[in-house]
């Protein structure tokens, strides 16, 4: 094998310092800290991928649709107030259905003379209605339509001319709900 040629570089003298650009390691970053940083590295990918994993799956979702109120609203319950008269008007075409419920109204502790039960002009009103005039009388229709068995409960002035006494009033209008013998198409217009 043949040796290589000389040329000036051969000549230069080696010397112990350095020379020329040369990156020294950064202080202070040793062992211990390349680790943690690592760790936490990590870590942060390994959150993000079960977070991701949870969204893909759909256990977690990003956008969640607003919840309304988590809280129940409390039903009016109403109140039993003997001291209203009640009108009863039986809008079906069974016979005695508003004698029926003028006994139920006085064996619940309404006085006979303040419980007027009659036949509407109308046979074929839909949902047995509690009707009441004033704002303040909602407890009271509430109340009733809850011992009659259940009814609905509307506030109309419709009813305001039968009363002749100066005491409030409800008014009772029986619904082809309660009758035996319901027509297929009832109308749900106030029965007079």
């Amino acid at each position: 094998m043949s040796k290589p040629t000389r040329d000036r570089f051969d000549d230069v003298p080696r010397s112990s310092g350095r020379v020329g650009a040369h990156r020294a390691e950064a202080p202070g970053m040793n062992g211990w800290v390349v680790l943690l940083w690592s760790f936490v590295a990590a870590l942060v990918l390994i959150i993000a991928g079960i977070f991701g994993s949870l969204v893909v799956m759909g256990r977690i979702s990003l956008f969640p649709e607003p919840v309304a109120s988590s809280t129940p609203i409390p039903e009016e319950t109403g109140v039993v107030d003997t001291t209203f008269s009640v009108m009863i008007l039986n809008a079906t075409a069974d016979e005695g259905l508003d004698e029926q419920m003028r006994d139920v109204l006085i064996n619940n502790g309404w006085p006979a003379e303040t419980v007027f039960a009659s036949d509407s002009t109308s046979q074929d009103f839909s949902t047995t209605t509690v009707y009441y005039i004033a704002p303040e009388d909602e407890l009271a229709a509430i109340g009733l339509a809850g011992l009659i068995g259940g009814a609905a409960v509307e506030q109309s002035d419709f009813y305001a001319d039968l009363n002749d006494t100066e005491q409030k009033q409800l008014t009772v209008v029986i619904g082809l709900d309660r009758s035996a013998e319901a027509p297929a198409d009832p109308e749900d217009t106030p029965a007079p």
